[in-house]
């Protein structure tokens, strides 16, 4: 294979990595959606003392949007 083919590949092997990536991302972002109450209510204090996590994040909007808090 040459350089460039080389190159190529690896574009389109790390192109198709970022898109399982991002597609695994969007599920847990639905996952986190679809939790129960208690479920989301649970899931944000595991990550409470660690606001900065996305995980929080997400659960803190989720939350948010159903005006429930912990």
């Amino acid at each position: 294979m040459t350089r460039g083919g080389m190159l190529k590949f690896r574009i389109k092997r790390e192109a198709e990595q970022n898109m399982r990536a991002a597609k695994r991302l969007d599920e847990i972002v639905i996952s986190i959606g679809a939790l129960g109450d208690e479920d989301l209510l649970d899931l944000a204090d595991i990550f409470r003392h660690q606001p900065e996590t996305p995980i929080f994040r997400w659960a803190s909007t989720e939350m948010a949007r159903r005006k429930i808090t912990l």
